[in-house]
C-alpha cells in the first residue's frame, strides 16, 4: 500500500471562499446540502478561530503537542487468529506505560480479518523520536504485535521504519480536545487535582 499525500485547501482561502468550496462539493448531495447550510454559522466560527493542521514529521498529523499515527496492514496466513488471540487473553488491553508518551492504541481487524488497522495518538512533533521509543523501550511486546504482518522485519531492524512509513495513511481529519496537553501534563493535573481534593477535604 502505497502512502497517500494529502490534497487540502490552500490556508490563504477566505472563510467565504471556503463556504463557497463547500456548497459546491454539497450541492449533488440532499441530505448533505441542507445539514451544510445549517452548519455554516458554526464552520465560520471554527474557519475564524484560525483552524490549522501541521505535519507529524514523515507522515501524520499534528495538532499542538499531539500526534497521529494511522496504519493499515495486511495479516501473514493465520496471524489474525494469533493477534485476536493474543488480544482476548490481554482483555483488549495492550499496556505501553513504558512509552510515556502514547496517548492511546487501537488495534481493528478490516475486510474478514484480513487487514489489521492500526492507530495511536502521541505527544510530541518528532515521528522519528517516537518510534525510537518503541523500538528501545518495547520492542519484544511489538514484535509480537507486528509478527502477524505481512513483511514485518521486527522493531529492531533499522529498516522497520521504512516499512511503517509505507503503511501509514495519513488522516484526512481528526480532533484533539486537548492539544496542548502531554501525557506527563495530563498526569500531572490528575496530581493537583487529587492533592487540591484531599486538602479541601481536610478543611472542609
Amino acid at each position: 500500500m502505497a502512502t497517500q499525500t494529502l490534497s487540502r485547501p490552500q490556508q490563504d482561502q477566505t472563510i467565504e471562499q471556503k463556504i463557497q468550496l463547500l456548497r459546491q462539493l454539497y450541492a449533488d448531495s440532499p441530505v448533505g446540502k441542507t445539514a451544510l447550510e445549517n452548519s455554516i454559522p458554526a464552520l465560520r466560527e471554527q474557519f475564524a478561530g484560525g483552524l490549522r493542521y501541521e505535519s507529524a514529521g514523515r507522515v501524520g498529523l499534528r495538532q499542538g503537542k499531539v500526534s497521529e499515527l494511522t496504519l493499515i496492514f495486511k495479516f501473514v496466513p493465520g496471524g489474525a487468529k494469533r493477534l485476536r488471540g493474543l488480544l482476548q487473553a490481554l482483555e483488549a488491553n495492550f499496556s505501553a506505560e513504558k512509552v510515556p508518551t502514547v496517548h492511546d492504541m487501537r488495534f481493528v481487524f478490516l475486510d474478514n480479518d484480513t487487514k489489521l488497522l492500526f492507530a495511536t495518538a502521541y505527544d510530541g512533533d518528532s515521528w522519528d523520536s517516537y518510534l525510537d521509543e518503541f523500538a528501545t523501550k518495547i520492542p519484544d511486546e511489538l514484535d509480537l504485535l507486528f509478527s502477524e504482518l505481512e513483511e514485518f522485519p521486527g522493531f529492531r531492524d533499522p529498516s522497520v521504519k521504512d516499512w511503517i512509513a509505507k503503511y501509514q495513511i495519513a488522516a484526512e481529519g481528526w480532533y484533539v480536545a486537548h492539544p496542548d496537553l502531554t501525557v506527563r501534563d495530563v498526569h500531572r493535573v490528575k496530581r493537583v487535582g487529587k492533592a487540591a481534593e484531599e486538602f479541601l477535604d481536610k478543611i472542609g
